[in-house]
């Protein structure tokens, strides 16, 4: 079973399928490396893709120590994948928790990343919502540990984000649910209560943000409500970002668009590695409200 080792000695499952441009596929909370299987198979006609599953995800280690799963520890391990791979650079794509990490991979190390795609990322940064989705991810992780995956499958599970992916494909939707009833309890609760219940808000890396030149899509589900203020700030903020709202859309836009998806990202992809998608040109920017001047 391929596996990469962390600098803090887990190990981590991946898949790898396909020949030229990595892509590095980085899952949400509630999915798996399983949640990208229509993207390997669309981009791994024409590009290198590895998907992972994170710590504490089957059949990737489960630390025992809760303090493992910061989202620090997440963000290396991203980078400890393309090391052992020997991928220089790669694209990264990320959905939600994913997201988070492939921007904190950016902003870390940003010499390993070629383009972004943050899908569904940031929820919880609202500055209003912030305490309270680190309260609700503690008491998730209390879920799990109490009632098991299965039950939270039934209930987080069927959020008001994520029920709009049962309306669209019933048997998409039953698969999903089946692979978050397999997750590890233990290691979906410590991810939980450390990476979703102690992460910042993304508006507080707004400094470096706004630094990044790295070329990214942002894609949010018009339906996703607690990830649209926060993907108009990262539009607003990283200089050579893009924007997509996909219409009547929950927060998992790869599995209820994958179509859409695979075309929106294939595009950006091929308009990044063409040298076609530059920075906003300022002359395109309005009159800009006083809490981001000068930011």
């Amino acid at each position: 079973m391929p596996h990469a080792t962390t600098p803090d000695n887990v190990k981590l499952y991946y898949e790898e399928v396909g020949q030229g441009t990595p892509i590095l596929f980085i899952h949400e909370f509630a999915g798996d490396h399983r949640s990208w299987e229509r993207q390997l198979r669309e981009f791994g006609k024409r590009h290198r893709c590895i998907a992972y599953a994170a710590r504490g995800y089957r059949p990737s280690d489960i630390p025992a120590d809760p303090k493992a799963y910061s989202y620090m520890h997440v963000m290396r391990d991203a980078v400890a994948v393309l090391d052992h791979l020997k991928i220089d650079k790669a694209h990264l794509v990320g959905l939600s928790m994913g997201g988070y990490t492939a921007l904190q991979v950016a902003l870390n190390h940003p010499h390993r990343v070629r383009s972004l795609v943050l899908a569904g990322a940031g929820s919880g940064s609202e500055r209003w919502y912030t305490a309270d989705f680190h309260r609700r991810s503690r008491e998730l992780a209390a879920q799990f540990e109490r009632e098991g995956s299965a039950a939270v499958a039934r209930t987080y599970g069927r959020g008001p984000s994520r029920l709009q992916l049962e309306l669209k494909d019933p048997r998409g939707f039953a698969e999903f649910s089946r692979q978050l009833a397999e997750h590890d309890a233990q290691g979906s609760a410590h991810m939980s209560r450390g990476f979703q219940g102690e992460r910042p808000s993304l508006y507080d890396f707004e400094h470096d943000i706004r630094r990044l030149e790295t070329p990214a899509l942002i894609v949010v589900g018009d339906e996703d409500e607690r990830c649209i203020e926060p993907g108009l700030f990262l539009k607003d903020a990283i200089a050579a970002s893009g924007l997509v709202v996909f219409p009547k859309t929950g927060h998992a836009v790869n599995l209820e668009e994958p179509d859409l998806f695979n075309q929106v990202v294939a595009d950006f992809l091929s308009r990044v590695e063409a040298g076609r998608w530059p920075p906003r040109d300022p002359r395109t920017r309005s009159a800009r409200p006083p809490t981001l001047q000068g930011t």
